[in-house]
């Protein structure tokens, strides 16, 4: 499966924006997907996940509340609505998909999962 991001942006702080994790060469519906980012001179980071079928979600602690993962399985596309962003935000996201469930408390390691789409940046002013 081949994996695309886009949505990303400059918005000021307070703003909102909606990535989206759009999937090719597969169906989508059969894999784990996750958010991560990694803003320059900072670890890579997990933001958040969502499980096949969309039943099961986590959220790093810094962006709960204010980020919201989802998935449409019909458009082959994962998204993740941020809201509320925050110049700490500012960073490249990317997606990553997995065919296995990971174990709930490595999510967020994103050396577990298969695929990796190209990031897209964003950039929150304050």
């Amino acid at each position: 499966v081949q994996l695309q991001a886009s949505g990303g942006g400059l918005v000021q702080a307070g703003g909102s924006l909606r990535l989206s994790c759009a999937a090719s060469g597969s169906t989508l519906d059969s894999y784990y997907v996750a958010w991560f980012r990694q803003a320059p001179g900072k670890e890579r980071e997990g933001v958040s996940y969502i499980s096949s079928i969309g039943s099961t979600t986590y959220y790093a602690g810094s962006v709960r509340g204010r980020f919201t993962i989802s998935r449409d399985n019909a458009k082959n596309t994962v998204y993740l609505q941020m809201n509320n962003l925050k110049p700490e935000d500012t960073a490249v996201y990317f997606c990553a998909a997995k065919k296995n469930r990971p174990l709930s408390s490595l999510w967020m390691l994103a050396s577990g999962y298969d695929y990796r789409g190209q990031g897209t940046l964003v950039t929150v002013s304050s």
